[in-house]
C-alpha cells in the first residue's frame, strides 16, 4: 500500500510543480517541488522491486 501512496503523492507533486510554473512562482519553489516528485517516484518504484528481504 505504501508504494501506491508514494506514487499518488508523486503525481500530486508533479501537478503542483506544473501549477507553480504556470503561475510564475519562483524557480526555487518549482525545482524543490519537482525534486520531491522525483524522490517520491523513485521511492515508490524501488519499494516495488524484489529484494533479498534483509
Amino acid at each position: 500500500m505504501l508504494p501506491t501512496l508514494l506514487l499518488i503523492f508523486a503525481g500530486v507533486l508533479v501537478g503542483g510543480a506544473l501549477s507553480l510554473h504556470r503561475q510564475g512562482a519562483p524557480r526555487g519553489a518549482v525545482v524543490v517541488t519537482g525534486l520531491l516528485a522525483v524522490l517520491a517516484t523513485a521511492a515508490g518504484v524501488l519499494w516495488l522491486l524484489p529484494g533479498d528481504g534483509s
